[in-house]
């Protein structure tokens, strides 16, 4: 079926049962499989290496249920999608306006490893989901050495995730090898005092957070996470608050996707964050979370199979928060002039 055949299901207070969400997640794959645009990221080395054919969708529902298809179970580095569960840690040790203030919450409308963004505001990052603003939002995570900054973080991902994450080591080295722009972005945010700590060991421990393995399904559990108001739907440990996770998935409606973030929006209607290791989690409060994978990319460096799968279930779910219809209208119990 085309993508505008697909009739759009307005939102509920729930799910549909077990068994139509196995049917449809099902149904995104196969529709999205037939999809082959994009190309595989490459500059990162190692990212070059992946098969690009690999594809993946899992739903996570708000009671702990997990829907998978296809390589929803492969391993892959998350890549900018940790920059949503950084800040949700951050958000949760320093709080809503600390945060906001240092960090920001405005897209750039550039690329999302844009210097040139940082110069035309004066050095401020403006949201914490292009790397500028996410190399301060680590840089902000209380620790007393880059080593404890580092475990903080992995005990926090693993902790959306529902199991332990490890560090991709050769996605490791492939990025601190390559990574010179952000180093830059780094020293350049210390010198406009947006980052108190060592800039290059900020970096480093950056480039490492983005190196966890993760499955589409890992997704899936950490989306619903956030929608589950902070607590993992599958071990029942709340991980952050719920008004961190409202926080997080506000500045997520508005700049999850860099400079398709709007149009994103208006495709999908839900918050969500992508990676350039073809990932991208979506999450529709209250109800769940998906994670896909597939490592073909469009310029913006969004996954293409991963967006058009998502926007399958976003239609047929039901989860597009401004979908509406008529309210059967009665007699109305008030006028202008009452």
């Amino acid at each position: 079926m085309d993508e505008a055949e697909l009739p759009i299901r307005v939102s509920t207070g729930s799910l549909p049962g077990w068994e139509a969400v196995e049917r449809l997640v099902l149904d995104a794959h196969r529709d999205a499989l037939a999809v082959s645009d994009g190309v595989v990221a490459d500059y990162i080395p190692r990212l070059a290496q992946v098969d690009p054919e690999l594809f993946g969708v899992s739903v996570a529902e708000v009671d702990g249920a997990v829907h998978t298809a296809g390589d929803a179970h492969v391993a892959f580095s998350i890549q900018s999608i940790s920059k949503a569960f950084v800040y949700a840690l951050v958000c949760e040790e320093l709080g809503h306006t600390a945060v906001r203030e240092r960090v920001g919450v405005n897209n750039t409308g550039l690329a999302f490893n844009s210097v040139v963004a940082i110069e035309l505001n004066g050095g401020h990052p403006m949201n914490p989901m292009v790397n500028a603003g996410a190399i301060a939002t680590t840089a902000l995570v209380p620790a007393a050495s880059p080593e404890e900054r580092w475990g903080r973080i992995q005990d926090g991902l693993s902790a959306f995730a529902g199991r332990r994450l490890e560090l991709d080591g050769e996605v490791y080295t492939s990025e601190a090898d390559t990574n010179q722009r952000n180093r830059a972005i780094g020293t350049l945010l210390e010198a406009y005092g947006r980052i108190d700590t060592d800039p290059l060991a900020a970096v480093d421990v950056y480039t490492r957070q983005c190196s966890l393995l993760v499955t589409a399904a890992d997704l899936a559990v950490m989306g619903a996470t956030l929608a589950d108001g902070g607590v993992n739907p599958v071990t029942g440990d709340r991980v952050v608050s719920a008004s961190v996770a409202r926080d997080t998935l506000a500045v997520l409606a508005s700049t999850g996707l860099y400079e398709r973030s709007g149009e994103w929006l208006f495709e999908i209607g839900l918050p969500g964050k992508s990676g350039v290791a073809g990932g991208i989690v979506t999450v529709s409060p209250g109800k769940g979370g998906i994670g896909v994978f597939s490592p073909r990319l469009d310029s913006a460096g969004n996954s293409v199979r991963g967006q058009r799968a998502t926007r399958y279930l976003s239609r047929a779910l039901g989860l597009d928060v401004f979908a509406s219809e008529a309210h059967a209208h009665g007699p109305y119990p008030y006028t202008r002039e009452s």
